[in-house]
């Protein structure tokens, strides 16, 4: 059994299978923090902030769990891209990106509740889009689940033959760098090792 309890501060589907995938059990505490302090001119700064808050908005003072908070963002032209709110929207950036690069940046928190203590880090990996056809957006615009991943796109769904390839970490694009939990963990003075489940 683990030594500690963790707590996902996110309901992303895609970040509990990383997580699940590399070994941990993760309880899921939805944060409910709004997605909307966001600095145009600070991609980075503003996914670091809004993990921080989902991390915050889930620990409890009297509680032993670590919790992580995420928050994920593509800049693309200098300019920050989160949710898309339309398929208009999706239509618009994907067509603009077609041959071109951007970073997705995410930002991490974890929140130790036994001692209080935090540890921060955001990373921000390179995305290589490919030229995608009309013919290929429209049928991908016409998917139900564009509208909730950031960029309107992600690595382990149907966009992933869109992308030409990554510079970077993999995990941070799909919304959680493992690398990076694994050293905010250290720093609170916590080995990863001993979040894995027992069949990890």
């Amino acid at each position: 059994m683990p030594s500690r309890t963790l707590v996902l501060a996110s309901g992303s589907p895609a970040r509990l299978a990383l997580l699940r995938a590399a070994g941990f059990a993760p309880e899921v505490a939805v944060s409910g923090v709004a997605e909307d302090d966001i600095d145009p001119a600070d991609t980075a700064g503003s996914v670091g902030r809004l993990a921080a808050a989902k991390a915050a908005a889930v620990a409890r003072p009297e509680g032993d769990a670590l919790v992580i908070g995420c928050d994920s963002m593509l800049e693309f032209e200098g300019r920050p891209h989160g949710k898309p709110a339309s398929a208009a929207e999706a239509r618009s950036w994907l067509t603009a990106m077609r041959g071109r690069s951007g970073t997705l940046w995410t930002g991490h928190c974890v929140v130790d509740e036994a001692t209080g203590e935090r540890a921060e880090e955001t990373v921000g990996t390179t995305v290589r889009f490919g030229v995608t056809t009309d013919d290929e957006l429209d049928a991908y615009l016409a998917l139900p689940d564009i509208l909730a991943v950031a960029g309107a796109f992600t690595l382990d769904g149907r966009s992933a033959p869109f992308i030409d390839g990554i510079d970077g970490d993999h995990g941070n694009v799909i919304g959680l760098s493992l690398p990076a939990f694994r050293r905010l963990l250290g720093r609170l003075g916590v080995s990863v090792v001993d979040l894995w489940t027992e069949d990890a």
